[in-house]
């Protein structure tokens, strides 16, 4: 079974890792190319690239994924299936080139959460459970036939960055018998409904700053629906404060949305409707830290206000 494999961060690297544990052949491994980062701009390397390089892997980084040199150099390859796990979206020209078709591994039950923020979104609403899907692709992005798909719960103290590890080594399990299912010619897509489609688009800086003014419960799964990344926010005074971690507070309180309730040892804050403990945050510019170290270098007191 020749496969093309493509995917770039974190998240795809269990996947890759058991294809290869099961002797499977990998004649091609596509990312993204390689980019300046940080103050010094030093290049770097997609996670992809970096695991497939230790392995001696035939590496492949195309700019346009409709370059005919690509195109052509995919199809010398010859390859009998291409597994997707977060990449970009790939025209008919390429997920049409493998003789057994191409799948993705989306993280989430299609067709709930179709969309770049699946994981993030789905705790922000806060969801009892998720999973994991492999489906075909189609020019439709996230619609096509569904082959796999395993559930796994959440946990109400969860962030999503926990539930990305989780659904990594599960979704690397789903990949697997995936391919397995394509190599015996058992696989059966089931077609999705959209009537139960639900999205997750793309999350935003702008979109991230807390709204004190929802329930305690709602603030809180947005909190750990945007840890560690790309962060829920608040403004104290002028200065940005990100929030990682917290927990639905049993203090009752009629105080305005975003006052400070306690700010000694904890950080209790006043929502719409009961209060929240911040538990891990971050001054800008500073370390991320634990509430007890945070309230010892930074003063916040209960006449302050949080928007």
């Amino acid at each position: 079974m020749r496969i093309v494999f493509m995917g770039t961060p974190e998240f795809a690297v269990p996947s890759l890792s058991l294809l290869l544990a099961n002797a499977y052949e990998v004649v091609g491994v596509v990312t993204a190319p390689d980019k300046p980062s940080g103050r010094g701009q030093a290049v770097s390397m997609s996670a992809v690239k970096l695991f497939a390089a230790e392995r001696k892997l035939n590496v492949l980084q195309p700019e346009n994924l409709k370059n005919t040199e690509f195109t052509a150099h995919l199809k010398r390859l010859q390859p009998h299936v291409i597994v997707v796990v977060a990449f970009r979206i790939l025209p008919e020209e390429v997920y049409s080139i493998p003789t057994n078709g191409a799948f993705n591994l989306h993280a989430s039950l299609l067709p709930k959460y179709r969309g770049a923020a699946p994981i993030n979104w789905a705790i922000m609403r806060g969801e009892p459970e998720t999973g994991v899907t492999t489906f075909l692709l189609q020019k439709k992005v996230d619609t096509g036939g569904i082959l796999l798909q395993a559930r796994l719960p959440i946990k109400t103290d969860m962030t999503a960055g926990e539930l990305h590890d989780a659904l990594a080594d599960v979704g690397a399990e789903i990949v697997l018998h995936t391919v397995r299912l394509i190599e015996q010619g058992k696989a059966r897509p089931k077609p999705q409904s959209d009537v139960e489609a639900t999205l997750a688009p793309k999350i935003f800086k702008e979109d991230c700053r807390v709204d004190w003014k929802l329930d305690a419960s709602n603030v809180h799964n947005f909190i750990r629906g945007l840890s560690p990344r790309p962060c829920a926010f608040t403004m104290h005074r002028q200065t940005t404060i990100k929030l990682f971690r917290s927990k639905v507070s049993p203090e009752t309180c009629a105080a305005e949305p975003g006052r400070v309730i306690e700010a000694s040892n904890r950080l209790v804050v006043a929502t719409g409707s009961g209060a929240i403990e911040i538990l891990e945050l971050q001054q800008q510019g500073k370390r991320h830290l634990p509430v007890s170290e945070f309230l010892r270098g930074y003063h916040m007191t209960t006449e302050d206000v949080l928007i």
